[in-house]
């Protein structure tokens, strides 16, 4: 923990923007160098241009890849591309459409600056027809997809850059990984100095480039999702804090468009994000699930002498995550997620079909799948990644899909498709129409929950792996598990397999009657990722903590 941490950032602390950019152009990568490749992880290609793992040359090669792959699976409709406030983002967008326009590819970039994650993944599924009675389609002509130019809540540093294929989700690693390896492939050989680009004002001008209005379409249509009149009728005091993201626009336009009392906090956007307070590490990161980056807008509402709002929330720099605060504090994402499903399930939604699931991660707290066995709906685990979800909520086959770090979208109203990726506007303003229609912040009915089905102590660590470890965690078996108890109870499961899909989860996953630990090898550092829960009491925590690294250890042996 840096000492620092939830402390306003210093000049010290901010990025030049200048050098930044400039690396971006200047720098080449070394297409030799595993840290200088283009890899996809769980939500793109990311990196910053300073270490040359963000820079023009990646952005060209991906970008053809991308086109490339368009072409193979017959995607010839328009792509529609969004970019974040992230300094990066914007020379990443230009670059980009620079290439698509040179390959004739209809382009269909925002009347506005700024595109949040979930109105791009709006925009992909209704150009596909999933507002139309016949469904979503997967194939023919004029089928679209898109690119968001984001990476999320990571520092001001870096860049990001992610594919939408025409189910409107994050790309599965089915479409990533040969994207990556092309990409790879035209840096090695150096192709990528041959990939056709116009210069920006031509290809802004191009015919196949057009503007579109994300925003207008995405707040026009909130009230299909959220009941915004009881959020208004009740006159709910809205705080949204967009971090200095994509969002800042939105927010505005949906509290004048459905006359809520709406504050837009910090509407300003400075690609330093000078503005915000530390993480615990000590840098700046718009992490909406962190009490360190949430620190302002958690002490205004926790000061006291009165809160100035009913509710406040948090978007990271996409808005594809939210953060809950009330005058409780911020609310862990994994307390609030039970609280959102349990609010959802026990009547506000009745038009959502009955056999429809509730979607969690295999990481996300147990108080989830106490909450929906209590609903009497199915549970639907999965592994890590908001990519498992999207079949289920194009088909209404899931209601809600929700995962540890504070992502998650549901059905509208009348049980159809609302998007396919995570949607943080929405999850903030659910929050407001659960305070509207119940009379109770999010943070008191958890409190009910946790009184009725048991409090839990949730945490996530460390622990150092040599990346031949992270190797064979990500390819363990059940049987390589031998342990037979946990921090003093029978294990009940030992999965390297999710429940709910069968699909492999990268890792381990062991649990008992009264606790559980999932372990991952992490894709960015030479750790692995222990996640575990005890609803016992912080010390059991600790010990199951502590001999989850000697399961994983024997296991690796």
């Amino acid at each position: 923990m840096d000492p620092r941490a939830g402390m306003p950032a210093q000049p010290q602390d901010l990025i030049d923007t200048s050098a930044l950019i400039a690396a971006y152009y200047d720098r080449q990568p070394d297409p030799d160098d595993p840290d200088e490749q283009v890899i996809f992880g769980t939500s793109g290609h990311r990196g910053s241009a300073l270490d040359g793992a963000f820079n023009e040359r990646h952005i060209i090669a991906i970008t053809a890849a991308i086109i490339e792959h368009r072409r193979s699976q017959g995607i010839d409709g328009p792509l529609f591309i969004g970019r974040d406030t992230h300094a990066l983002s914007a020379p990443a967008w230009e670059t980009a459409v620079e290439v698509l326009a040179a390959a004739d590819v209809e382009v269909r970039v925002a009347t506005d600056d700024y595109t949040p994650t979930p109105a791009l993944s709006r925009a992909i599924l209704l150009a596909n027809g999933a507002a139309s009675p016949a469904g979503l389609r997967r194939s023919g002509p004029g089928l679209a997809d898109g690119i968001v130019v984001t990476p999320s809540h990571n520092p001001p540093r870096d860049g990001g850059f992610k594919y939408n294929p025409p189910d409107g989700g994050p790309a599965g690693q089915d479409i990533t990984t040969p994207i990556a390896e092309r990409a790879n492939e035209l840096l090695r050989t150096g192709e990528v100095e041959r990939v056709p680009r116009l210069g920006l004002p031509q290809a802004l001008a191009a015919s196949t480039t057009r503007r579109h209005a994300y925003r207008e379409e995405y707040v026009e249509d909130l009230a299909s999702a959220i009941d915004l009149e009881a959020i208004a009728k009740a006159g709910v005091r809205i705080g949204a804090d967009p971090l200095g993201g994509a969002a800042v626009e939105y927010w505005g336009a949906i509290g004048e468009r459905y006359h809520l009392d709406l504050t837009v906090i910090n509407p300003a956007v400075d690609p330093t994000f000078g503005f915000m307070t530390l993480d615990w590490d000590g840098k700046i990161r718009m992490d909406c699930s962190s009490p360190y980056a949430m620190a302002s807008l958690r002490e205004s509402m926790t000061g006291g002498g009165g809160t100035p709002f009913d509710i406040a929330t948090g978007n990271d720099t996409d808005a594809d995550r939210h953060g809950i605060v009330t005058a409780d504090g911020l609310m862990n994402p994994n307390h609030y997620l039970a609280t959102a499903i349990s609010y959802l399930v026990a009547g506000a939604r009745p038009g959502w079909p009955e056999s429809a699931a509730i979607g969690k991660t295999l990481v996300s707290s147990g108080l989830l799948d106490r909450v929906v066995n209590d609903s009497g709906r199915h549970l639907l685990e999965v592994p890590v990644g908001f990519k498992w979800f999207v079949p289920g909520l194009l088909n209404s086959s899931i209601a809600f899909g929700g995962e540890e770090s504070a992502g998650a979208s549901f059905l509208r109203r009348d049980g159809s498709v609302w998007t396919t990726d995570k949607d943080g506007l929405l999850l903030a303003l659910l929050a407001s129409e659960i305070l509207a229609v119940t009379g109770r912040t999010p943070s008191e009915l958890h409190r009910d929950l946790v009184e009725r089905l048991g409090r839990s102590w949730y945490a996530r660590t460390d622990a150092p792996a040599t990346r031949l470890e992270q190797t064979k965690l990500g390819q363990l078996t059940p049987a390589a598990v031998k342990a037979t108890t946990l921090a003093g109870d029978a294990i009940t499961s030992k999965l390297t397999a999710s429940p709910g899909n069968g699909a492999e989860i990268g890792g381990l996953k062991v649990t008992t009657d009264r606790a559980w630990f999932a372990a991952r090898p992490s894709g960015t550092e030479t750790v692995y990722k222990i996640y575990a829960e005890s609803f016992v009491s912080a010390d059991h925590l600790a010990q199951v903590q502590a001999e989850a690294r000697e399961v994983v250890a024997a296991a690796l042996a």
